[in-house]
């Protein structure tokens, strides 16, 4: 049997393949940071079954959540079958389906409107509409660059993203303040919300300037980044249509079972349910 070593070239050409595979930016970095973390824990030594098994039990005793380890293991399963090292594949850790969330980091209606309106307060109309647009169509952060003058104007942004594309409806309401912001701001063509030089806002610029309505929101922290707000879409869509297929089309996932984790209630809410079965007398 062929010994394997893992190389930075192995690496660098995992990387130009998950290009090919059209992933997303930040999917890359991912699985690179996670592979990476590999390479440096074999630390040159070849690598076998026993091996992997191994960093798979020191990330569980390093307290990684389950969840996070098998996010990891997924990277090193896919490097594995670029490599055609299949026999190193590893089985994720099997979790229990969650049937709530933490209240802790989920975002609630109310938090959300005080962060809209504490927005507005500071003078940030970019950020104001910003955070509705996520909120009230449910789009990725790395989406917002589909929201453009002409998208506006029609009510539907079209999004390709991920070898997929679907259509991103723009309700009226929201319609009429992007056209206003639009014409003030006298953007002719192209993205919206976009920097003083003219390119789309980044993720970090956005979770930055959300992080700066906290103290005023009076929000924690935790709660407040850009994905939050799809969550927040998902759940109050899902309260009222009860549609996990359409929602999962909506949002664009493949699985609905990544829908599933959207929608997800919290253990305050979950508590309450079986509350108001009245099975105890």
């Amino acid at each position: 049997m062929k010994r394997k070593f893992l190389t930075a070239k192995q690496i660098a050409a995992f990387t130009v393949y998950l290009k090919t595979e059209e992933k997303s930016k930040s999917t890359i970095e991912k699985y690179i940071r996670d592979v990476q973390a590999f390479y440096f824990y074999i630390n040159g030594e070849k690598i076998t079954k026993e091996t992997v098994i191994a960093y798979k039990n020191k990330l569980l005793s390093d307290n990684y959540a389950a969840r996070s380890v098998n996010s990891m293991l997924a990277s090193l399963n896919s490097l594995f079958s670029f490599l055609e090292w299949t026999d190193l594949k590893v089985k994720p850790i099997k979790l229990q389906r969650q049937i709530y969330c933490s209240e802790e980091n989920e975002l609630t209606k109310a938090e959300y409107m005080r962060l809209v309106n504490a927005a507005k307060q500071k003078g940030n109309e970019r950020l104001h509409l910003l955070i509705q647009t996520i909120c009230g169509t449910g789009i990725r952060v790395s989406e917002l660059q589909y929201i453009t003058v002409e998208a506006v104007k029609c009510g539907e942004a079209v999004v390709s993203l991920k070898g997929k594309t679907r259509s991103v409806f723009i309700i009226k309401e929201l319609q009429k303040k992007l056209l206003r912001y639009i014409a003030e701001r006298k953007i002719k063509t192209g993205a919206i919300f976009i920097t003083r030089n003219g390119k789309p806002m980044s993720r970090t610029n956005i979770w930055r300037e959300m992080k700066s309505l906290c103290k005023q929101a009076e929000v924690n922290p935790q709660k407040v980044f850009p994905h939050n707000l799809r969550h927040l879409f998902a759940r109050i869509f899902y309260g009222i249509e009860k549609d996990i297929a359409k929602l999962a089309d909506i949002l664009g996932h493949s699985s609905i079972d990544t829908t599933r984790i959207y929608i997800i209630t919290t253990g305050n809410e979950h508590r309450k349910q079986l509350e108001n079965m009245r099975l105890i007398i």
